[in-house]
């Protein structure tokens, strides 16, 4: 199980540092978890392009898809690939950019307060029971490090962007989730 380290950085876990991110408001602020997904290009696992996108280096001849989305600054913190491999972008103690244009209970500028997880997928496609697994573990270590973090307040993108966000989509299992996060720590998802 990878360690939160004081630093914001998780210990035993891939690292890709992205320079879309810069310091939050309030570290101590840190009150809210957003769950999104990500396929690049749309519906394709594997491969290098969401490291691309989160460091600035994609290149538009790549694909077709990638023309419209090169030249955006954006990160999460964490992303968990199909196989449930956590890859980690920005450390916790940063605002990552992910969430953009958004609002959670009221309050807007969900970057300043949140933690952003990228599940490889898509809006059409089951999720792994591995992605589960991992997502769990990490989501019981967050709440664990941060006080003002609460189960009531995980949230997908499109609860605080909607009309605007449509992930983590309907193919994520939020009630098994939910489920497997209120169980004992040595349950599976």
């Amino acid at each position: 199980m990878p360690v939160i380290a004081a630093d914001g950085w998780l210990r035993g876990v891939r690292v890709c540092r992205s320079p879309n991110c810069d310091a939050r408001p309030d570290v101590r602020d840190i009150s809210l978890l957003v769950i999104h997904n990500i396929s690049l290009p749309p519906g394709r696992f594997g491969g290098p392009y969401i490291d691309q996108l989160f460091t600035n280096a994609l290149d538009p001849a790549a694909h077709p898809y990638f023309v419209g989305i090169h030249a955006l600054r954006v990160s999460s913190h964490l992303l968990i690939d199909r196989r449930g491999r956590l890859t980690q972008y920005v450390p916790l103690s940063a605002r990552a950019w992910h969430a953009g244009v958004s609002s959670f209970g009221g309050r807007e500028r969900c970057n300043d307060f949140s933690i952003g997880i990228e599940l490889e997928g898509c809006d059409d496609r089951p999720f792994t029971k591995r992605q589960y697994q991992r997502l769990v573990t990490v989501t019981r270590q967050l709440l664990q490090h941060f006080p003002r973090l609460r189960p009531e307040r995980i949230a997908g993108h499109s609860d605080i962007a909607p009309g605007r966000k449509t992930d983590p989509g309907p193919h994520f299992d939020w009630l098994r989730y939910r489920a497997a996060l209120s169980a004992p720590a040595h349950s599976r998802a």
